[in-house]
């Protein structure tokens, strides 16, 4: 599948309408950091994070970007926090179809298709896929055509109950780990359109129990929580792993995730290769 812009407008940022103080104060709380913790770490004082935080004092650019490093504010909410001081955003948001994301697209590209015949995506900031290949397109044989219009959501499609959740067998515990993670981003990014859509997928229909309850689990497999799903009458397991840019300075890069798919046993790897040689 060829890498395209999802469609779908990336979150918005944080609103700036109540000054940096305040921002900076949510922030700082949400870390559980004091702001004697806080300015040891941005080579500050006490006294002058609470002047900033109260509005007594204007922090200078530097040292907006020096606080928000330090409470691991992403890159899109340091430009609304920016804004609220009264300076220009320093991060881009260039699209992903744009001629200067040329060599990223063709890098990610190449990633998953190497990674071929193990199943593997790209996912933007609201966990639409931009990009997938062989073998994720192999599990999704048979969704209807309606979970599959762009947007293209990952979360969407794994826990409709028309999409992947009927053929998971471990689905309770999958579920658990996807809306965990969900949570974490929520409280990372502060996105109404993320909430959003945690809200619709955490109330699909799920099982009391799942198929495998009860079952012991198989030997080797208790290194991480796999996800078991059933292909065309075969269990294929597998366990995940995401990857994200370091240091990015670009809004759209700095949301991109590339989740790749281990087969966790040794009949889901001589499956997958007589599938897809």
């Amino acid at each position: 599948m060829t890498i395209v812009a999802s469609g779908d407008p990336a979150p918005g940022t944080a609103p700036t309408d109540r000054g940096v103080g305040p921002l900076l104060r949510a922030w700082r709380e949400e870390r559980r950091l004091s702001q004697l913790e806080l300015a040891l770490r941005a080579d500050s004082s006490a006294r002058h994070v609470s002047f900033i935080e109260t509005g007594r004092s204007r922090p200078s650019e530097e040292m907006v970007l020096r606080l928000a490093e330090h409470l691991e504010v992403p890159v899109r909410e340091r430009n609304a926090l920016l804004l609220a001081a009264g300076y220009a955003p320093r991060y881009p948001e260039t699209p992903l179809d744009d001629p200067a994301l040329e060599a990223l697209r063709e890098g990610m590209e190449r990633l998953i298709q190497g990674y071929e015949p193990y199943p593997a995506l790209v996912v933007d900031a609201l966990y639409n896929v931009v990009a997938a290949n062989r073998g994720i397109l192999m599990l999704l044989d048979g969704v209807p055509e309606s979970l599959l219009a762009p947007p293209l959501n990952a979360m969407r499609l794994t826990l409709h109950p028309e999409g992947l959740a009927p053929r998971i067998r471990n689905l309770r515990e999958w579920r658990g780990h996807l809306l965990a993670q969900m949570g974490r981003h929520i409280a990372l990014r502060r996105s109404e359109r993320l909430r959003a859509l945690y809200d619709e997928v955490s109330a699909y229909p799920v099982p009391e129990e799942d198929d495998e309850a009860g079952q012991p689990a198989e030997p080797g497999l208790c290194f991480a929580l796999p996800m078991r799903i059933e292909h065309e009458g075969r269990t294929l397991s597998f366990v995940s792993s995401i990857s994200t840019f370091n240091t990015p300075m670009d809004v759209t890069v700095a949301e991109l995730a590339i989740e790749t798919f281990l087969p966790a046993d040794p009949a889901t790897v001589k499956y997958l290769h007589s599938l897809l040689p």
